[in-house]
């Protein structure tokens, strides 16, 4: 069946649509809650490791860089090999690199465990949206997209009281070996149940070539929507590197209250998500083209996200600022399921998951950078004030870049 002829109702097919969308979303909360562990023990292993505030501002950034550069083979790998396959090792990679992360005795070896989780995690998002083009009709792509993207908040929000409890109960090291063995058993759920569809099976699209690839980088489009997402990246990791350490330092929360109040911005943050996806599908319903009615949300989202983010600085009370993060949270989420939607819809078919990647490495570039300058930001100032005013203005940044360079869908390479 082509995705872009049939209307895909039988019950049959909404089943495997359900499971499928069921399966991005239990890999994509695991992919969230390893990475975002780190975050959330932050104070347990500065102690335990001696490092200072810049130093774990580093090791928060060791993944991403890896997560970043992965970015590009694996979208190549996605497109060539497949889904199935691709990130039922991905999945192994990161499980045991997170396994092993709790036996790290120095800041070197950890670092060298996060590299390791970064390179194995790169494929989880840009196989979603190759599941999604391959699944689902393109009125129903940009909700499909906001559910499997709801798990880069749905993951954090389970992260803080999760991995919370297992440290108070058995320590930082055991769990994270606890989620390392917890994701082998994602790993092999993946491999066991996923299926393409028979038409991806049977007449899969030629993968790129290197001149092919030449010309798909040589798309204006691409790199404005990979300098927009920069922004965005900085918004999305100023806040999972760093919501529990500023509950902390900032606002001297307890550990134990911080697990809870971490927890809750990204709550809101799956909402954003979905109402994200969901736009994107109505206003393509309402006559707007599948570029228009992709970059409205992102570029309304990353505006609203930054101004939630300056107001949070201003905070006088911890429930002000809680809910500031929150509306921020929900916003740049918001944003985030339509910047993948726009993946999906801006790249020809053969180059869903290569779009989705080069696109994904400017937001984590931007990712990467976010938790050293925020620590070195708080190490030399005491507050998070200042890493919080540049986090809102590159953000603006990045909707100016989607507003005016983002225009026309990417030619076939």
């Amino acid at each position: 069946m082509d995705p872009d002829l049939d209307d895909r109702g039988a019950p049959t097919w909404r089943r495997g649509q359900a499971l499928v969308l069921g399966l991005l979303l239990l890999t994509g909360v695991t992919n969230y809650v390893d990475r975002v562990a780190l975050s959330v023990a932050n104070p347990l292993i500065r102690a335990e490791l001696h490092l200072s505030v810049s130093q774990m501002g580093a090791l928060l950034s060791a993944f991403v860089w890896a997560y970043a550069i992965a970015q590009w083979p694996a979208g190549a790998l996605i497109d060539r090999l497949g889904p199935r396959r691709l990130l039922a090792c991905a999945l192994a990679l990161w499980s045991a690199a997170q396994a092993v992360a709790g036996l790290a005795a120095s800041l070197t070896q950890f670092a060298l465990a996060r590299v390791a989780l970064g390179v194995g995690e790169a494929p989880q998002f840009p196989v979603g949206a190759r599941v999604v083009r391959a699944w689902f009709a393109p009125k129903d792509r940009g909700l499909a997209t906001g559910v499997f993207n709801s798990a880069s908040t749905l993951g954090p929000a389970i992260a803080p009281p999760l991995v919370t409890a297992l440290m108070l109960a058995c320590g930082w090291r055991l769990a994270f070996l606890v989620m390392g063995l917890a994701g082998l058993m994602v790993a092999a759920i993946w491999w066991a149940l996923y299926r393409e569809p028979a038409r991806e099976t049977d007449a899969s699209p030629p993968a790129l070539t290197g001149v092919a690839w030449s010309r798909l980088l040589a798309s204006p489009t691409l790199w404005a929507m990979t300098a927009g997402n920069f922004g965005a990246g900085l918004m999305n990791w100023f806040y999972a590197a760093w919501l529990p350490g500023y509950f902390e330092i900032q606002r001297h929360v307890s550990i134990a209250k911080t697990g809870i109040m971490a927890a809750i911005p990204f709550a809101f943050g799956v909402g954003g998500s979905l109402l994200g996806g969901w736009l994107c599908d109505r206003l393509a319903g309402a006559g707007l083209s599948p570029i228009a009615s992709r970059k409205a949300p992102i570029v309304g989202g990353l505006v609203a996200g930054a101004a939630f983010t300056g107001l949070a600085i201003g905070a006088h009370s911890n429930g002000e600022a809680l809910a500031a993060i929150c509306a921020a949270v929900f916003c740049s989420n918001l944003a985030g399921a339509a910047i993948w939607a726009l993946a999906v819809a801006a790249a020809p078919p053969r180059t869903v998951a290569s779009v989705g990647s080069v696109q994904n490495f400017g937001g984590l570039f931007g990712g990467a950078l976010a938790p050293i300058l925020t620590g070195l930001s708080v190490e030399a100032t005491g507050s998070f004030a200042t890493a919080q005013a540049a986090t809102a203005a590159v953000a603006g940044a990045g909707a100016a870049i989607y507003l005016f360079g983002v225009r026309r869908p990417i030619a076939d390479a």
